[in-house]
């Protein structure tokens, strides 16, 4: 091919095409909220100042957001004093632009249209953002090529933008935190004065706690047999329950403590989860249920159960092997769909890394922790991880788990903002049953199996939920009932609160 050919020549070369944006719209708007600020309580559109295009406009509905938040009348006149000094406004004839602004009424009859327009260009330019990011990362080869990597960024950013977010909005003031905290410590106020965050549907431990909060990760550990898998479960089941519940009753998702879930059971399959459920909610045994064992009447209970529960905002996903990557892609899936606010991972130790972490299970269970964190805080929601604990409990004396038990990574202490651990003594206990006596056997055989007796009466059907480490507030323990032959944890009856909790 001809080298002239290659070449462009300058009336064949492309338009430079600007950023989608309408500044006519943004004044429009701006005039109609000066003109009436009952306008921006009317919004159905998620406007902040950071969906301008115009710089000097994103300033002027700031200011205007603060002023109609302390109940301020806002007109050109109350807004003259923060904007006198503004070189920008200089340029565009000073304190005259903002009554200019007003001149025109016409946004006043659209401005909900304006409104969703400029969110919608605003969306558009994120987009252009994240695809022109994702180009020069792809064309980037001067680094490590990890194209795996750079669709989990792609994707994270994709779901930033669907959400609305920002990514030019990087940190936010101390008052819009605060503002934040009030709204947590309101509806902690309104749901009786200890539940700040997502029920566990655990009046004890909902005290203890205050709930599960937002952006946190929590460790539920425990050994084989303790039931973790059951008390997440519980706890899935009682959030999803109480925001149903709520919504019949006519309270707002917003207000709720309860919360849409996702469990992702990477040991279990989800027709073994619903049975799990199912037994716990009817009364019946998970055991009997699988054999068929059961009555007439219990199956009617059974049926009774299943309804009830067929509208649950519980969602099950028991993808099994799933890389830490998946997962997350999945969970932004699930909150794009379905607005989940809690998540559940039954357990952390069947997640899988990325490759390069695969040669070393400590690295790989760090990369894990650090990503079920990050996926805490990018989703705003509160997850659950089920985690093992080594052997090392086995050859103490006092059973009860430490921090140090938990397997392969002292990363998953680090990373947790709470650590809980499931212990129950009659697990123990029942495995140290002695011989039992016959006949004529000796009188300390019976002195010892009477005394396992007493022993197992005191502790059977108790539990404890050790808080090893809590970033909100004191550690200790919550004393509850297990009833193990429908896998349910439950509050203990006030007469055996002695003891409830240590710090």
């Amino acid at each position: 091919m001809p080298e002239e050919d290659l070449l462009i020549r300058p009336d064949e070369m492309p338009a430079v095409r600007a950023l989608p944006a309408n500044i006519e719209a943004e004044a429009a708007f701006l005039g109609a909220v000066l003109i009436d600020n009952r306008v921006i309580e009317d919004l159905q559109t998620p406007l902040r100042a950071d969906h301008f295009f115009e710089p000097l406009h994103r300033r002027i509905y700031e200011r205007i957001v603060t002023l109609v938040d302390r109940q301020a009348v806002v007109t050109p006149v109350t807004l003259k004093p923060y904007f006198e000094t503004d070189e920008a406004l200089k340029e565009l004839g000073g304190i005259n632009y903002l009554a200019r602004l007003t001149a025109d009424g016409q946004g006043l009859l659209a401005a909900r249209e304006l409104a969703e327009q400029i969110y919608d260009l605003a969306l558009l330019r994120e987009l252009v953002t994240v695809g022109r990011d994702l180009v020069d990362g792809a064309l980037d080869t001067s680094q490590d090529v990890a194209p795996l990597q750079q669709i989990e960024r792609a994707e994270a950013a994709l779901y930033s933008v669907a959400e609305g977010a920002s990514s030019g909005n990087e940190a936010q003031s101390f008052g819009t935190a605060t503002y934040k905290a009030l709204g947590m410590i309101e509806i902690a106020i309104n749901s009786g004065g200890h539940v700040s965050g997502i029920t566990t549907g655990l009046t004890s431990v909902n005290e203890k706690i205050g709930g599960l909060h937002n952006s946190d990760l929590v460790i539920l550990a425990g050994r084989p047999g303790m039931g973790k898998t059951s008390l997440a479960t519980n706890i899935a089941f009682n959030a999803a329950d109480r925001l149903l519940r709520d919504r019949r009753d006519g309270i707002p998702d917003k207000e709720s403590i309860g919360a849409p879930t996702a469990f992702f059971s990477l040991e279990m399959s989800a027709d073994q989860l619903a049975t799990r459920i199912l037994a716990e909610q009817a009364g019946i045994s998970g055991e009997a249920l699988r054999m068929g064992k059961i009555s007439r009447d219990d199956f009617q209970q059974l049926s009774y159960a299943s309804q009830r529960l067929a509208e649950l905002p519980l969602y099950i996903d028991d993808t099994p092997a799933l890389t830490i990557s998946a997962l997350r892609a999945r969970a932004r899936r699930l909150k794009r769909r379905h607005d989940i606010g809690l998540i559940i991972i039954d357990y952390l130790q069947l997640l899988q890394g990325s490759g390069r972490a695969n040669d070393n299970r400590v690295n790989e269970i760090s990369e894990i922790s650090r990503g079920l964190k990050t996926l805490a805080k990018e989703l705003d929601v509160p997850v659950i991880a089920l985690s093992q604990l080594s052997r090392a409990v086995e050859q103490r004396d006092d059973k009860r788990p430490q921090l140090s038990d938990l397997r392969e990574s002292g990363s998953i202490e680090q990373d947790a903002d709470m650590v809980w651990f499931v212990f129950r003594e009659d697990y123990y206990v029942a495995a140290k049953e002695p011989k039992v006596p016959q006949g004529d056997d000796d009188a300390r055989a019976h002195e010892a199996h009477a005394a396992w007796a007493a022993e197992m009466e005191r502790v059977h059907g108790l539990a404890e939920l050790i808080v090893a480490k809590q970033r909100h507030g004191s550690t200790g323990k919550v004393r509850m009932r297990f009833e193990a032959k429908i896998t349910r944890f439950s509050d203990l009856a006030e007469d055996a609160l002695g003891g409830h909790s240590y710090d």
